[in-house]
């Protein structure tokens, strides 16, 4: 008896990773095997890429709020740290946002922490 193999499925699966590779350069868009691998290190390189993008968001926040803190005579932490004795719970994301389009604001923030 000849040996019995699900094309529909195989086919389906290479389909996936062929339609994912669209775009590529070279034999990476169409050759399944080339496909395989670099939508594979595509992958990696996305889910660490998420990871990063919290980390470097982060960095960018501080820097803003340091430097509008830094105008008005006081140090990141030196503000991040009576932000928490105030009992202050705003976070570094909507204090970046507020030293960037609301100055004001942000400096009525600051004296009410000095």
């Amino acid at each position: 008896m000849p040996r019995s193999v699900n094309a529909v499925a195989s086919r389906a699966r290479r389909k996936k990773i062929l339609k994912a590779a669209k775009g590529y350069y070279g034999k990476r868009k169409n050759v399944y095997t080339v496909a395989k691998n670099v939508m594979e290190k595509g992958m990696t390189y996305s889910y660490v890429g998420r990871k990063l993008k919290k980390r470097e968001y982060r960095t960018l926040w501080i820097a803003r709020i340091n430097a509008a803190v830094r105008a008005e005579g006081m140090t990141y932490s030196q503000f991040i740290n009576k932000l928490g004795s105030k009992n202050i719970g705003l976070n570094r994301k909507i204090l970046a946002d507020l030293a960037m389009n609301e100055p004001e604001s942000f400096k009525r923030l600051i004296e009410s922490v000095k």
